[in-house]
This record gives structure tokens, sequence and C-alpha cells, in this order.
């Protein structure tokens, strides 16, 4: 099955989770499923994937949002690129904190590359994306990419320092990543291709969360696709594999609206947004990332802590 027809599977499957959402969200937030409103006007909801971190942006930009008077709710952890992408394209969700490499080689079917250079990534998934209906707001300055880890015991064993030195034992060794991992082009495909690695067999764990962590740590799995932000990283002194053959490609936060959304509410909504990405850099979502993985801070509340501190939120 082609990549796009999954996808619309996916989404109709979105529906009917938004469709229940929409009827039990807090504060009563949720009206009807297919046009929730407040006050009359349409309520802007915003999706996350299903990785802490995504959901910590998508309160960023909310909670920004929601401060300056727009009707916004988060609707958190929806699932895999595959599946939310889709879904802001349907129209069941109106915006969606993505990254510049990945949306690109998704919205694009993998027809335009995306490189490492971030302007001309941005305005080539700007231009992509505006076919689809979508608008692109100005690319952060934090960047959130692949990184294939291995432990320092695994490093010294094997004498890793780079991607492409896995070459000569990668057959003996098992790959641990998301599910998706398997079709991404930046991930098992890409790492075939680029580097010529096939691994000894592929673990379908979790996205850049505790099952990739633990199995990592408990040895289940040799290698594996942690995200460069990931506080485990420097916490369990794992060992980042450069990147020498550049397969990993410009990864920096961008909000990705709907267009109809843009045009009903004004140049002031992506202002905001634009506000948000202005002041969020790497350095400051790796200390989000601590804060909710490692200190066990709720999303919501880290967002906000960080919005007031960045003068983005009344105190």
């Amino acid at each position: 099955m082609s990549r796009q027809p999954r996808a619309l599977v996916y989404a109709a499957g979105l529906a009917c989770a938004l469709a229940v959402t929409a009827c039990t969200a807090a504060g009563g937030a949720g009206q009807a499923a297919s046009a929730p409103t407040v006050a009359g006007r349409p309520m802007i909801e915003v999706g996350s994937f299903d990785f802490p971190e995504s959901v910590t942006l998508a309160y960023l930009y909310a909670d920004a949002l929601a401060d300056r008077g727009y009707p916004v709710r988060v609707v958190p952890d929806l699932g895999p690129r595959e599946l939310v992408d889709p879904a802001l394209m349907a129209g069941l969700i109106q915006l969606v904190p993505e990254y510049t490499g990945s949306a690109l080689e998704f919205v694009s079917l993998g027809r335009i590359p995306a490189t490492a250079n971030i302007v001309a990534t941005a305005a080539a998934l700007a231009t992509a994306m505006t076919g689809r209906g979508l608008v692109v707001g100005h690319p952060a300055a934090a960047q959130d990419g692949n990184a294939i880890v291995v432990t320092a015991a695994t490093a010294a064993r094997y004498w890793l320092r780079t991607i492409s030195s896995l070459a000569s034992v990668a057959n003996r060794l098992a790959f641990g990543g998301p599910p998706e991992c398997a079709e991404r082009a930046y991930c098992l495909p890409g790492l075939r291709l680029t580097y010529g690695l096939r691994f000894r067999q592929f673990v379908a764990l979790d996205a850049d969360g505790p099952l990739t962590r633990q199995a990592l740590a408990a040895g289940d799995v040799a290698v594996a696709l942690l995200f460069t932000t990931d506080p485990a990283i420097a916490a369990q002194h794992l060992v980042v594999l450069a990147d020498n053959r550049g397969l990993q490609p410009a990864e920096n936060v961008v909000p990705v609206l709907r267009r109809a959304t843009a045009d009903r509410y004004g140049p002031g909504l992506l202002a905001a947004l634009d506000m948000v990405s202005a002041r969020l850099t790497t350095a400051a979502l790796a200390g989000l990332d601590a804060e909710v993985e490692l200190g066990n801070v709720d999303p919501q509340v880290a967002a906000r802590q960080w919005l007031r501190a960045a003068g983005l939120a009344a105190p």
C-alpha cells in the first residue's frame, strides 16, 4: 500500500478519535465534533505527535495563542506523522508544530530532498505545503533531529564513533526505534541507502520514549534511534554516532497551520506563532525536554513556565 492511501486511512481513524475527544474536553471547550466553537469562533485545535517533546511544543504554541485571545485546544499524542499531517490537511486539526526536514520528506512523498540548509529546506517546505492548503510559520532556531546512539560500552567494544563505522558489525546487532522507522527515509531506509547498513533485527519500540531507552540499557538492542534533544543521551552517557555522510536534514521546529484558519483570524495569528519560534532555541527545547522527561513536569506546566520566562505569557 502506498504511503498516501494509508495516511488517509489513519486520518479517518483520527476523525473518530477527535469526535470522542471533543465531547470530553476539559472546561467545556469541546463542542460538536464537526465544528467546535467558542463564542461562535471556530476552535483552533493544535495536534501533536506521540512523544513528549511534540506535546510540549503543542502547548507552547497553543498557550501563546490563548494568551492573545484565540480559542484554542490541544489534542495531544495523536500518533505518528503518517496520521497527524493528513489530519491537518483534511481539516480535522488546524495547527501542528512540525520539523522541517521530515515534514518536507513526507508532504513531497520524498520527491523534494531536504538538506542541512535550513533556509532552503524551510522554503521548499513552505512551497510544498501551499499546495496542500497549509501555511508555514518562521522556523525556530531550535532543532531536533534523529540521533543514532549506542551505549558507551558498545561504542568501546566495536570502536564506534560514526554511523559508517557500524558497517562491519551491523549484521550482528539489533536496531531499535519507533515502528514507523522501517519506512522513514531518514531511519532504516536511509541507513541502508546512505550507509549500506543492514541490521540483524529491527525491534519496533516507541518514538524517543522509555521503551527505546530501556531496551538499549538492557542490551535488547545495541543501536537505537533517539532524538538529538533527548535528555537521556547525556544522563545515561550514550554515544551519538556522527552522521558523517549527511543523511539527516535540518529539523527546525516550525508551526504548520491551515490556510483557512490563518485567513479567518488574520496576520496576528501567525505573528503570535512566530514570536514563540523567534525565542525557541535548541538549548531551550532540550531544557524543556529534561523538565518533562526527567523531572516529570507536566508538558503544559513546563510550556507555561517557559512562555512566562520568555515574556510571551502573562505571569
